[in-house]
């Protein structure tokens, strides 16, 4: 039965779109927001009202929105040559200065890069250069790979086998049982009484080192890491968590891919979050900000040892018979440089760890309020914990929603964030964002929570 309080277009979308990540029981009372135009760190919507995209929409837009110099690139290059494929030997200048420019970006030895996407496809084509590579070696025994609980790597079967998160393996079939799982380095959950956070990190480690040695390390390929948790709920790493586990991937040669599709061109103030957490990988996916998200993109690097294994395979088997029809595709490659031009230009990364002092500090202070258990973060991107109870910071009952209701009232107040599993909050704003618009941010956001917090008593689901 159609809701006759939606407008037209709702109605419109409801009868047409099928939504992701999206509680339609919900949807169907409420209708989607429709966004009609965006410009800074705003969007607009069809119902009048201005909303602060606190999640640069999902992670992506660092730009923020109306860049015309994206804008130009991509008319531009859709004049000259709107479509090109890296096929059979074919290529194109975009796709080549591209991979050049993100060769001499790269925080690690890059031998070639490989284009996709979508951050799904770049993590799924990792998996398998990672088979491919075992199997070039003659190590067709390590087939498995390492993921984190809570991590976030895509949707795709192989990826979202590796995304830790179970509401993304039911009813799938998922996940498939070349996954190997270890504990989420999340401090404010696992740290134990007493236990420093260094103290912490190195259990994981030793806890790692016991998981490759039950598993057997002739099993394994690789480890997939993300520097900052994203999807999985914004977490930081304890200190001196890559530190500890690096050594260990080392000893026993399994290659760490370093999942930088959210952390990549300065969300944590420097150009990719491995530069920030001092961990160096053997190959890194990349995505979403790489074009600021106005075309799909996205890449995987891959060092030099990795390029030489895959391609003596290639040539041993006749072809690498891997790819995607848009993999390169020239109007997103153009944008995609035209953006990293940007970034240095404007000096974005400096802008990122000038504007992120503010931003922390008014993120950190959230933590004193009465709702709140972890306000944490680094650069721009930070997650907050909804709790009933500090002490113990126990969880609401999920079927309660507290992080989806909160925000719903985040939207009310005309700021966009993203609820994520266990009541988490997550934030991500445009890179561009100034401090008003951070002072803004944060004076929208404390007024849901202070209704969040109205609500959570209403229901009883607070002890006053």
């Amino acid at each position: 039965m159609p809701n006759p309080t939606l407008s037209n277009t709702q109605a419109r979308d409801m009868a047409s779109l099928l939504h992701p990540f999206t509680n339609l029981t919900v949807l169907r009372q409420t209708g989607p927001l429709v966004v009609e135009r965006g410009k800074g760190v705003f969007v607009y919507g069809a119902d009048g009202k201005d909303y602060l995209e606190a999640m640069g929409g999902l992670w992506c837009t660092a730009l923020g929105w109306g860049e015309e110099e994206l804008v130009e690139a991509a008319v531009e290059q859709m004049r000259k040559l709107p479509f090109a494929h890296v096929f059979g030997g074919k290529s194109h200048e975009p796709a080549i200065a591209l991979a050049e420019k993100l060769k001499e970006m790269a925080p690690m030895p890059v031998g070639k890069v490989f284009f996709a996407n979508s951050g799904s496809e770049a993590n799924d084509s990792q998996i398998k250069f990672m088979w491919y590579a075992a199997n070039a070696r003659g190590l067709t025994g390590r087939k498995k790979i390492i993921a984190r609980t809570k991590a976030y790597h895509g949707v795709t079967l192989a990826s979202a086998s590796l995304t830790g998160l179970d509401a993304f393996h039911k009813s799938f079939d998922l996940p498939f049982d070349f996954t190997v799982r270890v504990e989420c380095p999340h401090y404010y959950r696992g740290g134990r009484d007493g236990e420093s956070e260094e103290q912490y990190s190195a259990r994981l480690a030793a806890d790692l080192e016991a998981t490759i040695l039950r598993e057997g390390p002739d099993t394994i390929a690789a480890m997939f890491v993300e520097a900052v948790m994203g999807a999985g709920g914004a977490m930081v790493p304890p200190r001196g968590y890559f530190e500890a586990i690096t050594p260990i991937l080392d000893k026993y040669g399994i290659f760490l891919v370093d999942d930088e599709v959210i952390c990549g061109f300065g969300r944590t103030g420097n150009a990719f979050g491995c530069q920030t957490y001092n961990y160096q990988p053997d190959s890194m996916s990349i995505a979403k900000a790489l074009s600021s998200a106005y075309l799909p993109i996205s890449a995987v690097l891959l060092s030099p040892e990795l390029v030489e294994i895959i391609e003596e395979e290639a040539t041993r088997i006749g072809g690498l018979w891997h790819a995607f029809t848009y993999s390169a595709h020239p109007v997103a490659a153009a944008v995609a440089l035209k953006t990293l031009e940007l970034y240095e230009r404007r000096d974005t990364f400096g802008h990122v760890r000038k504007v992120s002092i503010v931003f922390q500090k008014m993120l950190k202070a959230l933590g004193d309020h009465p709702l709140v258990g972890e306000a944490n973060g680094v650069g721009l991107i930070g997650g907050i914990e909804l709790t009933p109870d500090k002490k113990s910071k126990r969880n609401f009952e999920a079927a309660k929603g507290v992080g989806a209701k909160c925000a719903a009232l985040c939207q009310d107040e005309g700021i966009i964030v993203r609820a994520l599993l266990h009541d988490r909050i997550a934030l991500c704003p445009p890179l561009v964002i100034n401090e008003a618009e951070i002072g803004e941010l944060f004076a929208r956001l404390t007024r849901a929570l202070d209704k969040t917090l109205d609500w959570v008593k209403a229901e009883k689901l607070i002890q006053v």
